[in-house]
């Protein structure tokens, strides 16, 4: 993983990195610190501070299991709309004739197929299986807020676990550690714990990062090896010279790089089409409740599965992260939301009633229709590439995606192909919506777990 001879910090800011990458959240960071490795000289600009509260970096439970289910399995565009519109279920929409998200629920609609679902979900596993064993193999000195452990997925109805573990075999055939929990192991791992449920599986293979801590550790690794780290620093616009990008005009000034990386998350899709590049990128809200861990709170990480809430375990604390909300660019707090994650909480852990809450948040995850990340070059540009997308999954996707980053400006072989992650597989127009039979829906989604 480490280069044979260790690098040193650059003498001085520089204005003219080899790669300037604009974003500092987890995709940004991790593509900074594999350039790094590379031998390139590496900026990052951050429109906050890194780790900063309001990032969806920040917010989510660093789960990095190595499963996960893409969106569009809970909500085509006409079979999910009546869900996405009640406002109890954990997807949400706010009603919009905006065209561009119109047009991202065309797509999220089309990718919802059986066939796009099991290519999407088989994707996402690979890039996690490889971030995975990234995460592993770093010096324990270097990223100290992750941890290894196994992540149990609980089943609230004796019907949906019946079907999860009917495709237990296929989730295990696609790589993904995932095993049958008997009651007596679910009380060995959790004796503490009282689980309401009808039944529970185990991620043996998954594990999670300690946010925001982990962000802080990456970045002063990051500064240790040289990197520069500009933070509330906003990006204004581009000077173009032929099919390259000469400038990037900052509030701070102008920084002329070899490379540019666009891996602002939800912030990628405006800078983009400064540069015609059109994303089929949608911030989508999502929530976090941070609450004080009562002595009886799991100390492992947890997936309820039919509410699709993440708990997760750290110090003192407990975070529960959920739902999906189209909303555009707003971070407000609906309590309706919050209601809806807490009461399936108490639902699964009933002791969880009486905790303290310590923080509710809100964040944006960057989403694209098939839940694959953009990793590659930008069509009309010969210097930029982009590095955005990652979902729910970012703190499980984007190591692996930094090093593929890496690699592509390297033009060295990939770790995996990256035809998947283009950024024109868009680019068509989508014809005239016409519902999709009922009987092309899938089943796949209480299957597998994923990251928040």
């Amino acid at each position: 993983m480490l280069p044979d001879q260790p690098l040193t910090a650059a003498a001085s800011p520089s204005d003219q990195p080899d790669v300037l990458v604009i974003g500092g959240g987890v995709a940004g960071l991790w593509c900074a610190y594999f350039l790094r490795l590379a031998g390139h000289t590496v900026t990052v600009l951050e429109r906050g501070a890194v780790g900063d509260p309001d990032a969806c970096s920040s917010g989510n439970t660093g789960f990095v299991a190595n499963g996960g289910v893409p969106m569009a399995a809970h909500a085509g565009l006409w079979h999910g709309l009546r869900s996405l519109l009640r406002p109890d279920d954990r997807l949400a929409l706010r009603p919009s004739l905006d065209r561009r998200r119109l047009r991202w629920l065309w797509y999220l609609h089309r990718d919802g197929s059986p066939e796009q679902v099991r290519r999407s979900a088989g994707l996402m596993i690979e890039l996690k299986r490889r971030s995975l064993q990234i995460l592993h193999g770093l010096p324990s000195n270097e990223l100290p807020d992750f941890t290894p452990a196994g992540v149990v997925q609980a089943y609230k109805s004796a019907e949906v676990f019946e079907r999860a573990r009917q495709a237990l075999p296929r989730a295990v055939a696609s790589g993904i550690r995932l095993r049958e929990l008997a009651p007596d192991e679910l009380r060995e791992l959790e004796p503490d714990v009282e689980f309401d449920i009808a039944g529970a599986l185990y991620n043996e293979g998954g594990g999670f990062l300690r946010v925001p801590h982990f962000l802080h550790s990456l970045a002063r690794t990051l500064t240790g090896l040289g990197v520069e780290l500009v933070e509330h620093c906003t990006v204004e616009g581009f000077e173009v010279a032929g099919r390259r990008v000469s400038a990037v005009r900052t509030g701070t000034g102008y920084y002329r790089p070899r490379e540019i990386v666009v891996a602002a998350g939800s912030w990628s899709g405006p800078l983009a089409r400064m540069l015609e590049v059109d994303l089929q990128l949608e911030p989508v809200r999502g929530y976090s409740i941070t609450v004080r861990r009562p002595e009886n709170g799991p100390r492992g990480p947890v997936l309820l599965m039919e509410g699709t809430v993440a708990v997760r375990p750290c110090d003192d604390e407990l975070r529960y992260a959920a739902d999906l909300t189209l909303t555009g660019m707003d971070t407000s707090i609906a309590r309706r939301r919050v209601a809806r994650v807490l009461r399936t909480v108490h639902e699964h852990l009933p002791a969880m009633r009486r905790t303290e809450t310590v923080q509710t948040w809100a964040g944006l995850r960057p989403c694209t229709p098939d839940s694959l990340p953009y990793l590659g070059r930008a069509p009309s540009f010969d210097n930029v590439t982009v590095a955005t997308g990652h979902g729910h999954s970012g703190m499980g996707l984007a190591p692996a995606s930094g090093q593929l980053v890496a690699q592509l400006l390297d033009g060295s072989a990939p770790a995996s192909e990256l035809a998947p992650f283009r950024l024109d597989r868009y680019a068509a127009a989508p014809p005239r919506l016409r519902p999709r039979p009922a009987k092309s829906r899938t089943s796949t989604a209480p299957t597998i777990g994923g990251s928040q």
